[in-house]
């Protein structure tokens, strides 16, 4: 019997409610992040985690109220991210019921900042998040919610950011991201060769069989938000269908 399979929605959060979007374009309201994060606590999922997709210090208060609100009502591992730039930032959130952090712009900035986490608080407590897209040949990483191409190589910093203290990587493809087609199969699959610490794919899962060749590809979660979001599938489901795959889940 192996490790159970994770099945994560993820609330893309704006202002204090949820969105959504296609690539990041065309935000649409999609409800209360806490009443959501209840909704799929209850439905099975293994773990929830929040973007904060505007992430301007002016939203950080809300941020915190959402997650101190969510907190007290889901009892599953929370995972926040967005905006977060420094070890004080990731002090707040775990102080409002936080369980672990994700990084992304902050550390391709400044690398130092990966290292400075994981030693105060624990590799297990960080999550690095690669918004990763096919350029020439090869996968880069970007910023800014996709919006951004940087000249970085994604394998590359994928295993700079594993030695310097990463616990999980949160691997995001942008070209799949709201398309419904399916998660980057060949994107897990070269993220699981070089990662020795668990590998979430996001970005792409439109329907019920879609779940499950992320995991046989290596990955040891799964995430989505739309497709959970627009009622069209319940984590129940998902983990139903990775189950008839004869994968283990809770």
């Amino acid at each position: 019997m192996g490790v159970a399979v994770r099945v994560i929605p993820c609330l893309d959060v704006a202002d204090g409610r949820v969105v959504k979007g296609v690539n990041f374009l065309n935000l649409r309201d999609a409800g209360d992040p806490v009443e959501l994060a209840r909704k799929y606590y209850e439905q099975g999922a293994d773990e929830i985690t929040f973007l904060d997709v505007t992430a301007t210090v002016d939203n950080r208060a809300t941020t915190y109220d959402v997650v101190r609100a969510t907190a007290e009502q889901v009892f599953i591992p929370l995972t926040v991210g967005g905006g977060v730039r420094s070890a004080d930032d990731v002090a707040r959130l775990l102080a409002s019921g936080a369980d672990k952090v994700g990084v992304n712009s902050a550390a391709i900035a400044r690398p130092e900042l990966v290292g400075e986490i994981a030693d105060r608080f624990g590799a297990q407590v960080l999550v690095l998040s690669l918004d990763v897209k096919r350029s020439g040949g090869r996968f880069v990483v970007t910023t800014h919610g996709g919006r951004t191409e940087t000249d970085l190589d994604a394998l590359d910093w994928a295993r700079e950011a594993i030695e310097r203290g990463a616990g999980e990587l949160l691997v995001n493809s942008i070209d799949a991201d709201g398309t419904k087609r399916g998660f980057d199969l060949e994107l897990v699959t070269v993220m699981r060769e070089l990662s020795h610490v668990p590998v979430i794919a996001s970005g792409g899962a439109g329907a019920v069989g879609d779940f499950a060749p992320a995991i046989a590809a290596g990955a040891d979660a799964v995430l989505a938000a739309s497709v959970f979001h627009n009622g069209e599938l319940t984590v129940a489901d998902v983990k139903q269908a990775l189950s008839d795959s004869g994968m283990v889940v809770r």
